[in-house]
């Protein structure tokens, strides 16, 4: 029984062997190392270039007439890893569409666009403090957003502190001359204490001390943070109210750090915003990050733009372009390169129908042309249009050239 059984393994063992090998005859014989179509006829579907056999007739897929196609001669192996040079002849080629370009010289680059946000200039922005505590006789500025000048009023503090001073002052005034040293120091602290220049004057002209004090603004804006209302005390180093000057404004934009190199401080730059359809703005970076976002992998660029008109408003969205010369490289269309994710591949037309892959390094990415550092020369023609197919064409050719190379050594 045992012999029985030996046998009848070996006979279902050979029967699958030669349906397997009758299976993989349909695409071209491949060599012991690289692929090579059998000589004689050959007939292939035009829509799955998989389905090849000796003799003519339907593909089994899509029912199409499969048409004749000529013996092609040995194909080298490619250097480029999982692919093989493929033969398409010229009614294929027209059927899928396929196209070829040169490569040449010329300009890529010359702008660089991204998203941008509007923020504040941090080097305009003010605290209003205080230097002595009190309480707040009268708001003058009693809403966030509400724009201020300078010299315009804030808020009127009394303050016994600021009340004994200047009867100090007044005091010193009348027993001391001019140069006297208690005069000076009287003054001197009152300046210390923030109050106003028009304070001081006052005082000087009417000989009488002042309950309460009025503080102004010491810098043109608009208040962007107010913590008090009227009534409330105040304590030594309370900030009653931010003011933030929006007459010049930065704006951030964030740009990969495979462009960083482009970009330099004192780069002019355009700003269109979608608040201000057909609007544009000149501006200049001012200060690019060191750092770069671990997870976006893009560097912040802080721009300045002038704001006369406070046009320009914090939070508002955009676009920034970076201007800068364009570089005159060797470039192919970017539409040719084919990302297989470890590489980066084009098909270069050789001769009569056959396309070889090449695996090529890049550099600067236009809009439409990008740079090729190697892997080509200028006059090699790459496919532009239908080169995915051709690539599913290649993959399966140089899979069933190692398959049919690994069944032949097993055989061996």
């Amino acid at each position: 029984m045992r012999p029985l059984r030996l046998f009848l393994l070996v006979v279902v063992t050979l029967g699958l062997g030669l349906a397997g090998g009758a299976y993989f005859n349909r695409a071209p014989e491949p060599a012991h190392e690289h692929p090579v179509v059998a000589s004689g006829e050959q007939y292939q579907c035009p829509m799955h270039p998989s389905v090849v056999q000796d003799h003519p007739g339907l593909c089994p897929i899509c029912n199409m007439k499969l048409v004749k196609v000529a013996a092609s001669p040995k194909v080298a192996p490619s250097e480029t890893e999982g692919l093989a040079t493929v033969d398409i002849d010229a009614s294929r080629q027209q059927l899928i569409g396929l196209k070829t370009a040169q490569v040449d010289r010329g300009p890529v680059g010359g702008s660089l666009r991204t998203v941008a946000r509007v923020g504040l200039d941090e080097t305009r922005v003010r605290k209003v403090n205080v230097k002595v505590a009190g309480f707040i006789e009268r708001l003058y500025v009693d809403f966030v957003g509400k724009p201020v000048r300078k010299g315009e009023p804030l808020f009127s503090l009394y303050s016994p502190e600021i009340l004994a001073a200047e009867n100090e002052l007044l005091l010193a005034r009348r027993t001391g001359t001019a140069g006297d040293p208690l005069l000076t120091a009287a003054r001197r602290k009152l300046e210390l204490w923030g109050v106003p220049p028009a304070e001081l004057e006052r005082l000087e002209r009417e000989q009488t001390a002042s309950s309460v004090v009025t503080f102004v603004s010491n810098v043109s804006g608009v208040v962007t943070e107010k913590n008090i209302v009227e009534g409330s005390r105040v304590e030594l180093g309370a900030t009653p109210f931010e003011v933030v000057d929006l007459s010049t404004v930065w704006v951030l934009a964030d740009i990969y750090e495979t462009e960083l190199r482009f970009v330099a401080p004192g780069m002019t730059a355009s700003l269109r915003l979608d608040a201000w359809p057909g609007r544009t703005w000149q501006g200049k970076v001012l200060f690019i990050d060191p750092v770069l976002d671990a997870k976006t992998r893009t560097a912040r660029v802080r721009l300045a733009f002038t704001n006369p008109a406070a046009e320009l408003k914090p939070e508002m969205f955009g676009e920034v372009t970076l201007a800068r010369p364009a570089r005159e490289v060797v470039r192919l269309p970017t539409d040719a390169i084919v990302q297989t994710g470890t590489q980066q591949v084009v098909f270069v037309a050789l001769n009569e129908g056959r396309f070889e892959p090449r695996r090529i390094e890049t550099g600067e990415v236009g809009r439409e042309f990008t740079e090729v550092v190697s892997g080509l020369e200028v006059g090699d023609a790459v496919i532009t249009r239908a080169n995915f197919l051709v690539d599913s064409e290649s993959r399966l050719r140089a899979s069933l050239s190692r398959l049919g190379s690994g069944g032949t050594e097993a055989h061996r």
